[in-house]
């Protein structure tokens, strides 16, 4: 048998956990179906909390490289451009929470985390393979490849995303379900900004059954810009597809009419690809995240919609937790071990996994809603869109 931890999935998730597994001697074969790494996706926001794990890793600095760091978020109307709320990032919510909030480019997060992880011994690498299934008995875990390749080793993770096969062998087989919504996404060079866009903040539009979110990347290089719509009756979409092509004017009809300088930012993108947003229930207990030698992290264990921006965070904190749990000399075999990280993990999930199908609700609203929504924000300020008991995060195992 290989010692090997078998890891389905080389994203973020993926390498995030190699590293926290690697960091304390647990050898990893990585199975990763692209051919080879390369830019993908676009912009991540990581709050405190995913902050504190790459600076539990040694990473802070290469993340400090690569991310910018918004001073502010600031909430909009869509339509009017009217000022609806704003909370103050930067040293303030570092002083508060411990950590500072950063926005950083997908690619180059895997970039970093994929250094790391190469620069340390125990990882092997099978590029271009995929895993289909999973079978555990009494003391291994046989993982089957899309090759017919079968490899044997003391434990499975699945990191696999959305899509997980490995998830087959752990909980449900039943796909995703889409929520109704389409993301637009695209990437801006701030030299291509006039000077009064480029502020260094995180900015939300929120306009009936829209919203639209930018804000800077790559040490303010670069704006990340993402617009979420109902997707349109009958609409021939790609379900599996994060990067599918799409024209602006397809964007500009689902948007109608909004404010001047919104417009402006969307003028502003070069290409549009657009994602079709999936999720399944927030998880009801640990069973959704291990069963004896098999655990999974990330999206194939809780994916989220978007509107709390903690996709990438939950992802990173699942890896820390089952590091340190691989770490602890009192546990010690694999179903200890995902037995404890399924009880501390789950909960906490599925609490951000309910917020931030509780957002996509408060963000799209209209009518009494709408209006309930921009009193609070008047009122409550900061105290209504910060969540201390996300960003002190993620615990101690």
């Amino acid at each position: 048998m290989n010692p090997s931890v078998l890891l389905a999935g080389g994203g973020i998730a993926g390498l995030g956990v190699a590293l926290a597994l690697v960091r304390h001697g647990h050898p990893i074969t990585l199975i990763e179906q692209a051919p080879a790494f390369g830019e993908i996706g676009a912009g991540l926001q990581l709050g405190p909390n995913a902050v504190r794990v790459l600076a539990d890793w040694g990473l802070h600095d290469a993340l400090d490289a690569v991310a910018a760091w918004p001073e502010a978020l600031r909430v909009r109307d869509a339509s009017s451009g009217r000022g609806l709320g704003q909370m103050r990032l930067g040293a303030a919510f570092e002083q508060r929470h411990g950590q500072s909030y950063a926005c950083v480019h997908r690619a180059d997060l895997h970039a970093l985390l994929l250094q790391a992880v190469q620069a340390r011994p125990g990882v092997s690498w099978r590029l271009a393979s995929r895993a289909v299934s999973v079978n555990e008995r009494s003391d291994t875990v046989k993982l089957a490849l899309d090759s017919g390749e079968i490899l044997v080793g003391p434990a499975v993770i699945g990191a696999d995303g959305l899509w997980s096969r490995v998830r087959h062998a752990v909980a449900d087989t039943l796909a995703p379900r889409p929520t109704g919504h389409i993301a637009y996404r695209g990437l801006v060079p701030a030299a291509a900004l006039p000077a009064a866009l480029r502020a260094p903040c995180v900015q939300a539009w929120l306009g009936p059954r829209l919203h639209v979110v930018h804000y800077p990347v790559r040490r303010g290089e670069a704006f990340n810009l993402v617009a979420v719509v109902q997707a349109p009756a009958g609409a021939a979409l790609n379900a599996q597809s994060w990067s599918e092509p799409a024209a602006g004017i397809e964007l500009q009809v689902a948007l109608g009419p909004v404010h001047r300088e919104l417009a402006a930012w969307l003028d502003a993108v070069p290409a549009w690809t657009r994602w079709v947003l999936h999720e399944r229930a927030p998880l009801n207990g640990p069973q959704g995240m291990a069963s004896g030698r098999i655990a999974l992290l990330g999206d194939a264990a809780h994916p989220m919609r978007p509107y709390l921006a903690q996709g990438a965070a939950m992802a990173l904190e699942d890896a820390w937790t089952l590091g340190r749990l691989a770490a602890d000399p009192a546990l010690t075999d694999w179903p200890q071990r995902f037995l404890r990280y399924a009880e501390l993990r789950w909960a906490r999930n599925a609490r951000v996994q309910r917020r931030s199908r509780r957002n996509g609700v408060v963000f799209h609203a209209h009518g009494p809603l709408r209006w309930a929504r921009n009193a609070a924000m008047a009122v409550l300020g900061e105290r209504l869109l910060d969540n201390p008991w996300l960003y002190r995060g993620p615990g101690t195992p």
